[in-house]
């Protein structure tokens, strides 16, 4: 399968690189660049071959979050949305393990694409906030309660602060920090660690992880995606 704004890749260990390649923008999500993550998964979710995913973003950053100019054309908005939540859907149901290899700036869009992932670890010049509420975006605020914590989550999505990856570290985002150009490579070698296990007992624990959290997925997705999202476009067209 090919495309254009991700490059897919398979090594013969059983672990599978998606690499977001549009570095020119730094990686901002766009319509069809979900549409490929999401076909790309999909592609991967049933093969044998494949036993783990990293995903990481073509220097010099991980993912700058969605690409703003398509904002601009009301006539696409139902695309956007569409695109959207097909794509955050097959990144959470994925079945199994996924590591985000944090090559620089994740912001917005890019860091609930680290927060969908199984496990991050980041590079030393990483970053992460949530600027979008600036702008009149709701950020998702769920993925990031449930892996920080309840008074970080809320701080991150009010504030629209930014953070370097030694805070990342210290409240937990990031499993590790490392040299910017050890990133992939240390994400691959977790990896590797990861599927040492039988493939049957890591998506079942995979589904159990999925379900084990207070308020479900689809609940808190329904509201901070879904809800959100058409309650900010509203507000575009109004404005």
């Amino acid at each position: 399968m090919k495309f254009e704004t991700i490059i897919a890749e398979q090594q013969q260990n059983g672990i599978a690189i998606l690499t977001l390649n549009r570095a020119e923008k730094r990686n901002a999500l766009t319509i069809q660049m979900r549409e490929e993550i999401s076909a790309c998964l999909r592609s991967w979710k049933n093969q044998s071959t494949v036993s783990a995913v990293v995903i990481t973003g073509s220097s010099p950053a991980f993912c700058a979050g969605f690409d703003l100019n398509e904002f601009k054309a009301t006539e696409r908005f139902r695309e956007i949305i569409h695109s959207s939540t097909h794509y955050h859907r097959d990144l959470w149901y994925f079945p199994k393990p996924t590591i985000a290899a944090i090559n620089g700036v994740a912001m917005g869009g890019g860091f609930d694409l680290a927060l969908f992932c199984d496990l991050r670890v980041c590079s030393a010049d990483a970053s992460f906030g949530h600027p979008e509420i600036k702008f009149g975006a709701p950020p998702l605020f769920t993925p990031l309660r449930w892996i920080v914590g309840d008074g970080l989550a809320r701080d991150l999505c009010l504030t629209g602060r930014k953070i370097d990856a030694v805070e990342a570290h210290r409240i937990g985002l990031v499993s590790e920090v490392v040299d910017s150009g050890s990133v992939l490579r240390r994400a691959v070698e977790i990896a590797a660690k990861i599927i040492e296990a039988p493939a049957e007992t890591i998506q079942f624990t995979k589904r159990f992880l999925l379900s084990s959290t207070g308020q479900s997925f689809e609940e808190a997705f329904k509201v901070e995606h879904d809800d959100a999202f058409h309650f900010f476009l509203e507000q575009r067209r109004t404005n």
